[in-house]
């Protein structure tokens, strides 16, 4: 079942387009974590790391339901790309981040990268139904989730590289282009679904998107109690990963190796 899903147009290049996607978020916001730990220092550095984090996540709070409305009112495969395409830019400007060692710039490409990541996110799920049969679909799912917790971990490992001691991180950050554009090329050759719902009506208030979102999940115990879990699980990843490098440097005193 993996290897053919894997060999298919109708998995493939989705799987190849969301792990891309993943790594390069996750670069960006760990190499920025080590940029402030290691090269900006200061007392108010575990704020700031905290403060990347929470501005990967925070547009997943407030833009996964409008992201539900672009996947239904428009063909998904078509979305996709035109993401992935922002996503290049987004790419370029925090290279430029990078090379003018410029917080500003890195933490607001970060919330670029967490905003097209949360538009992205219904498509990613919402596609598989559309492309791969009944029986197939806790392989995609079990792919997909593998594929991206791979992607976060070398990731995360590339960022700690780049950016420890005296190394600048400018030196890898090339890779976060060079992976826009792969899932970009990818998002390509994911087959066109149609329009689900061509009436549908985009309601341009976030909060009640998002609040009509999470009534539709309440109205069904095992779906709210499902989405609960999945949640928390990613809360406390979050978390962890925020709270570790200010925990490992201040309090237990460790250092870049150089």
């Amino acid at each position: 079942m993996f290897t053919s899903l894997m060999t298919t147009r109708r998995f493939a290049p989705l799987f190849f387009c969301q792990f891309f996607a993943a790594f390069g978020d996750n670069f960006l916001k760990t190499a920025l974590v080590f940029v402030i730990l290691f090269q900006v220092s200061g007392a108010d550095s575990a704020a700031l790391i905290t403060l990347a984090g929470a501005t990967l996540i925070a547009p997943f709070f407030f833009l996964s339901g409008l992201g539900g409305e672009l996947a239904d009112r428009f063909d998904k495969a078509f979305v996709a790309q035109r993401i992935k395409l922002v996503e290049i830019g987004a790419a370029v400007l925090a290279v430029s981040g990078f090379a003018f060692h410029s917080l500003i710039v890195l933490f607001l490409a970060v919330f670029v990268f967490g905003t097209l990541a949360s538009l992205f996110g219904p498509i990613k799920y919402g596609i598989l139904p559309d492309h791969l049969k009944r029986t197939e679909l806790t392989a995609a799912n079990a792919l997909i989730e593998g594929g991206t917790f791979l992607a976060i971990l070398l990731g995360t490992i590339t960022a700690g590289i780049a950016a420890r001691g005296e190394s600048n991180p400018i030196h890898f950050a090339w890779l976060m282009i060079v992976t826009a554009l792969a899932s970009w090329l990818c998002s390509l050759l994911i087959p066109r679904t149609g329009e689900a719902a061509p009436n549908l009506a985009i309601n341009r208030n976030i909060l009640v998107s998002t609040g009509s979102l999470i009534k539709q999940l309440r109205a069904d115990p095992r779906l709210w109690w499902g989405g609960l879990v999945v949640s928390w699980f990613w809360l406390i990843g979050a978390l962890v990963l925020s709270l570790l490098p200010p925990l490992v440097t201040v309090n237990i005193g460790a250092a870049a190796r150089r």
